[in-house]
């Protein structure tokens, strides 16, 4: 089942001369439980391209279809209210309020919502990223890896259906991000939801079931994990 489809699309910044094509049109679909990593290198358009497919930045030109739904054509306020309760976003900063708790920052986006915490769910969640004892603490009584797995729980807690996530671990050391990456990759798979990831660690977009590189704006390849296997498994056997 298709979940994300991007159809030629393009964002500019400036005129004339000063005229950058941060995104070149792309175009490409992502299915329902897919982990997409993007990769290239500083300036390549990834981080513009996840806002795009967020809603966080206005298309130039293009569309942006989430589940079935033109999103590019949307109101800010529609466009908001999609947001909240469709996609969950990680950042390579943390930005948690630091006078609430562990709990209270993860039950935000639902209070935003003027909805009803699922507290079996909630906590479900918090257990599964191995939060229950630090639930009570304060933002500032958290290591790196801990402050970001309570970036992802909140990013979950509406159970939305997407998670785009932009160098999230890019403030962690080796073991930490190993460790989310993998809590990150179990989640999204437990709750059938669709990931896609930001990186420039190949380690990292290796863990993913397919890897979107970009290039100056444009996707210059696209593989599935079967994919590359097969390449260093030929690569294995020449050696």
């Amino acid at each position: 089942m298709e979940m994300i489809r991007v159809e030629n699309l393009c964002k500019t910044y400036g005129e004339g001369e000063n005229e950058v094509k941060a995104v070149n049109n792309v175009s490409f679909s992502v299915d329902k439980g897919e982990f997409v990593a993007i990769v290239g290198s500083s300036g390549s358009g990834k981080s513009t391209l996840l806002h795009l497919l967020g809603g966080l930045d206005k298309v130039t030109s293009g569309k942006v279809f989430i589940g079935g739904k033109d999103i590019s054509a949307y109101h800010e306020e529609t466009l908001a209210i999609m947001r909240r309760r469709k996609i969950g976003f990680i950042f390579q900063s943390f930005n948690l309020i630091p006078i609430l708790t562990v709990r209270e920052n993860i039950k935000m986006p639902i209070l935003l919502d003027n909805a009803k915490p699922d507290q079996e769910y909630l906590d479900e969640l918090i257990e599964m990223l191995g939060l229950t004892d630090r639930q009570e603490h304060l933002p500032n009584q958290l290591s790196g890896g801990q402050q970001q797995r309570v970036a992802i729980a909140r990013a979950m807690a509406n159970n939305p259906a997407i998670i785009l996530a932009d160098e999230p671990t890019g403030n962690l050391d080796k073991q930490n991000t190993k460790e989310v990456i993998q809590l990150l990759k179990s989640s999204v798979k437990k709750y059938e939801q669709t990931l896609i990831l930001i990186t420039h660690e190949m380690s990292i977009a290796g863990m993913a079931d397919r890897v979107i590189t970009l290039s100056d704006g444009q996707i210059v390849s696209d593989t599935k994990d079967d994919t590359r296997a097969d390449v260093e498994e030929e690569k294995t056997e020449q050696e």
